[in-house]
């Protein structure tokens, strides 16, 4: 089975006159422009552990095909606020799966981390009936100045 071991979160921002090349500087920023990103659905494993960035990073390798949860929102609007969100819902029982959400767009002032982490646990009460033990996020917000992008990620281990 094709299941994470371990997860680690992290955030980034970018911004470059060339649209592609602000999501790279993203990336960068984030520390995880070196790999094959492939974005999946919401799903925190059953028996997943969380780790910190600079572990996860040891055990990957450039150009690895790597699974993970990514929000990601790009404008060319100056002076506009944007931002890339992901949430998580984490069940006591680590037998049973947990929830990420994406939340992306205009950044007004709001606790948009909250957010994500809000709908999280709806999707865990709603699934399993039961409160979440943790619930977080890491979201970055960004001023625009030519392009500009931010991702959110929760990035899996094998």
């Amino acid at each position: 089975m094709l299941v994470p071991k371990k997860v680690f979160f992290t955030a980034g921002a970018g911004s470059h006159e060339d649209e592609l090349v602000s999501f790279e500087l993203a990336l960068r920023d984030a520390g995880i422009e070196r790999f094959n990103l492939v974005p999946v659905s919401s799903i925190f494993p059953p028996q997943c552990e969380i780790i910190g960035i600079d572990d996860g990073l040891r055990e990957l390798y450039p150009g690895q095909v790597v699974f993970c949860v990514m929000s990601r929102e790009t404008s060319s609007e100056e002076g506009k606020k944007i931002y890339a969100s992901v949430g998580a819902a984490i069940p006591e029982d680590s037998s049973l799966h947990g929830y990420l959400t994406e939340y992306h767009g205009e950044y007004t002032g709001e606790d948009v981390g909250r957010k994500a982490e809000e709908s999280a646990a709806f999707m865990l009460e709603t699934a399993f009936g039961i409160k979440p033990a943790k619930t977080f996020n890491v979201t970055k917000v960004a001023e625009v100045k030519d392009y500009t992008t931010v991702v959110a990620a929760a990035v899996f281990v094998f």
